[in-house]
């Protein structure tokens, strides 16, 4: 668990239907602009450990490139097979024009 949080850039940085990946130690977070709202999530999906960054996206699922397994970004949960088990969801805010995320296991 990370107390610091991590920068992840501006909203320049990140439009709407782009996504950023940045690092808190060794957890890799994938931060998703989905119509303007802002969710991070563990860019690994549970069935087999593959990145989802880069993934289709469809609403406000992310679908992993590998297998094509589902994970609604705003609870984490899976939508599609096969995965099963949820992926990670972390914070994100907003301070004086960057956005910043945190591993907070």
């Amino acid at each position: 668990m990370s107390e610091a949080w991590v920068e992840v850039g501006t909203r320049s940085e990140l439009l709407p239907g782009e996504f950023k990946v940045v690092w808190d130690g060794d957890t890799a977070i994938a931060v998703f602009n989905i119509d303007g709202d802002l969710y991070a999530v563990e860019d690994i999906c549970t069935h087999d450990g593959g990145e989802l960054a880069g993934g289709d996206i469809h609403g406000h699922e992310v679908e992993c490139p590998r297998h094509g397994a589902r994970f609604d970004l705003r609870t984490g949960a899976p939508t599609c097979p096969p995965a099963y088990e949820p992926i990670h969801r972390f914070p994100v805010k907003e301070e004086s024009g960057l956005i910043w995320t945190r591993d907070d296991r």
